[in-house]
């Protein structure tokens, strides 16, 4: 791959939603892009990706876990019924997290190498035409989703990835030009 190839692939990615929710995605390609995110720096090789990957039913089930979680939070209604089926969306769902680490300190880089991991498998999914979209969990609800995607109480949902095969394509966005300083 080139300098140029690579600097393509990252710019065209972009969270899209537009998923066909009823086509399948092969279970290889799902392990594929999963795998990727293991291969973000972590200088302490603490290994703190925590990974769960839905499918089927389970989705409703996250929906539902995430909707219980929230209305004991005290969430308005419409959003938590909202949450209920917003799984449905997409063939895959994947829940990412990071694992506690043994001081505050690593806890916290554990979440920055996660996030890194993250974006390795939202560039592997565009490499495979997938579209995908990183979502927040819902607050208050992080022991629920732990628990249903057999995680440890201590570990730190990051995210919510949608992978699917996309239905249409989304614009560019326009961005603003980087905050640079330059010392020399």
């Amino acid at each position: 791959m080139t300098p140029e190839e690579l600097e393509t692939l990252i710019t065209a990615r972009r969270s899209n939603l537009l998923i066909d929710a009823s086509r399948e995605i092969d279970s290889s390609i799902v392990e594929r892009i999963v795998n990727t995110a293991q291969w973000a720096p972590n200088h302490k090789r603490t290994w703190p990706l925590r990974a769960a990957v839905i499918s089927g039913d389970s989705r409703r089930v996250l929906g539902d876990t995430i909707a219980d979680a929230m209305a004991a939070h005290g969430d308005d209604d419409i959003k938590v019924l909202k949450t209920r089926g917003k799984f449905m969306r997409s063939p895959i769902v994947i829940v990412v997290a990071a694992a506690k680490g043994d001081t505050s300190n690593e806890t916290e880089e554990n979440k920055y190498a996660v996030a890194a991991g993250v974006q390795n498998m939202l560039l592997m999914a565009e490499s495979f035409g997938l579209a995908a979209l990183w979502g927040s969990p819902a607050k208050g609800a992080n022991d629920a989703i732990t628990a249903l995607c057999l995680m440890e109480s201590t570990d730190h949902v990051m995210g919510i990835i949608y992978l699917g095969w996309p239905t249409q394509s989304v614009r560019i966005p326009e961005r603003p030009g980087n905050q640079v300083t330059y010392l020399s």
